[in-house]
């Protein structure tokens, strides 16, 4: 599709092509011209149907569409999320994750069917990219194994690359960093590696894991950063514990919070995090 000309297309039709185009690649800028030729139309015209994009998008909180301007300016599309769409989505979560079947011994909840439910974690991603847009990230770092589909699923809506952590030594990709760290889930110290061609000094990064309790696996992370002359610009968890309420991380953002777990009356309580009591 791309740099091929096509026949003039109908505005009913232009309007389908550009809006699916636009979303398919979040934060990615087309030119009018490359729009234009894609849909056999005049630049004009392609301005008049994305104002028509637009004006959809924003009546329907479907995110935005941004001009750049200047010689290489263009459109982009960036998903982002209105408050109240956010606060529903997370309170149905929360409901759906307080579920008592998804205990498991231990006082850990199941929570797999979430974390590789794409339509879920596009939608997470997405919040995400929300409330860390103003951030303007290099690169997502995650924390394998089940970090990675949110993980992946922000560095889409950003538009930037996504870089893994490994939680041992043996990493097979050339030289690596390695640390030890206090995991804050088994209370064990554990080792975690990067290769150092992952990520180029100086870099701007964003932390996005799953799960944090203690915070150990996130202060690990911030330290491995600190070997690469990393900047961190933020810290994000799909879920925070409540206790223990002192986290080795000060700094983060949870989307949902695990107020409670009792094994023996078969009771979870998760809310969306700051959510009253």
């Amino acid at each position: 599709m791309w740099g091929r000309k096509m026949e003039k297309l109908k505005r009913t039709d232009r309007l389908v092509v550009l809006s699916t185009l636009l979303a398919k690649n979040p934060n990615t800028l087309f030119s009018l011209t490359d729009l234009a030729a894609l849909t056999g139309a005049a630049k004009s015209t392609v301005s008049e149907d994305l104002t028509i994009v637009k004006e959809v998008l924003s009546s329907f909180s479907l995110g935005e569409l941004y001009s750049v301007t200047g010689a290489a300016g263009g459109v982009l599309y960036r998903p982002k999320e209105h408050a109240d769409d956010i606060n529903d989505f997370l309170e149905k979560l929360s409901q759906k994750l307080s579920d008592p079947e998804r205990m498991i011994p231990g006082g850990f909840i199941y929570m797999i069917d979430i974390i590789f439910n794409p339509q879920i974690i596009s939608r997470i991603g997405e919040i995400f990219y929300t409330k860390f847009q103003h951030t303007d990230p290099d690169y997502i770092i995650t924390m394998e194994t089940k970090g990675i589909p949110i993980a992946m699923m922000t560095a889409r809506s950003f538009n930037i690359p996504l870089v893994i952590i490994r939680n041992s030594g043996r990493v097979t990709e050339g030289s690596s960093v390695n640390i030890n760290y206090l995991s804050g889930l088994t209370r064990r110290i554990q080792t975690m590696s990067l290769p150092r061609r992952a990520l180029p000094p100086n870099s701007k990064v964003l932390l996005i894991d799953d799960f944090m309790k203690g915070g150990g696996t996130a202060q690990g992370m911030l330290n491995l950063m600190k070997e690469f002359n990393a900047e961190v610009v933020g810290t994000g968890v799909m879920i925070a514990t409540r206790d223990p309420r002192e986290k080795l991380v000060k700094d983060y953002t949870a989307l949902l919070e695990l107020v409670s777990i009792d094994e023996d009356k078969k009771d979870v309580i998760i809310r969306p995090f700051g959510a009253k009591k």
